[in-house]
């Protein structure tokens, strides 16, 4: 499938978009959020959800050593007052228990999953419950590397794009990055890029 983010696709963008052209210009290149396939990561994205990447960072670590051994195994033998010890929702322990069951009875196979087409993998895990649209969205780009995502659920892509395009709407936001085809995973990064850089000027 190849990299998100790579010279070809970037000069394709630049000279596509001039939104995408001044963020280059300011920022350079976004980072490749590139994280390995399976359940680690796939976890990790469900603590993402709603909350701050440093708490979820925060939740992950004290899991990941609580258990010693991040497995569908381990994690599903956890009771509720271990989940909350690490700082785990309730709401999110139901879902790593959902993602953890649906592997270790083989209705999930994820080391399979990246020789499906986008629309089987989304309906794969979205039949799991604490897994919607948002997460799949991160998990097709940022682990199988797909190059035509706009992951509309997210808080911090939708505000860029409100702040940087006319667009207001959900539906307006889609129409406008209709621009960005086949290349709108790297079009996020990029916007992803601006505002994580704007955030860091805010906080010097």
């Amino acid at each position: 499938m190849g990299s998100i983010v790579n010279d070809t696709d970037i000069k394709t963008l630049i000279k596509k978009d001039k939104i995408i052209a001044d963020i280059y210009h300011k920022h350079q290149s976004p980072p490749n959020w590139m994280r390995p396939q399976g359940f680690v990561t796939l976890s990790k994205i469900i603590l993402e959800q709603q909350v701050s990447l440093a708490s979820a960072n925060a939740h992950f670590l004290k899991l990941s050593t609580y258990v010693k051994d991040f497995t569908p195994l381990s994690i599903i033998k956890l009771s509720d007052d271990e989940m909350r010890s690490c700082q785990i929702s309730r709401q999110k322990s139901t879902y790593l228990r959902s993602l953890s069951s649906a592997i270790i009875d083989n209705s999930l196979d994820l080391e399979m999953i990246s020789t499906k087409s986008e629309e089987e993998i989304r309906k794969e895990l979205t039949n799991i419950k604490g897994i919607g649209n948002w997460t799949v969205d991160v998990y097709l780009m940022y682990c199988l590397q797909a190059k035509n995502i706009l992951p509309i659920g997210d808080i911090a892509l939708v505000n860029t794009i409100k702040e940087l395009t006319s667009a207001k709407t959900k539906e307006e936001m889609i129409s406008f990055a209709q621009r960005w085809r086949p290349l709108r995973s790297l079009a996020t990064y990029f916007l992803w890029h601006h505002y994580l850089e704007k955030r860091k000027k805010k906080e010097k």
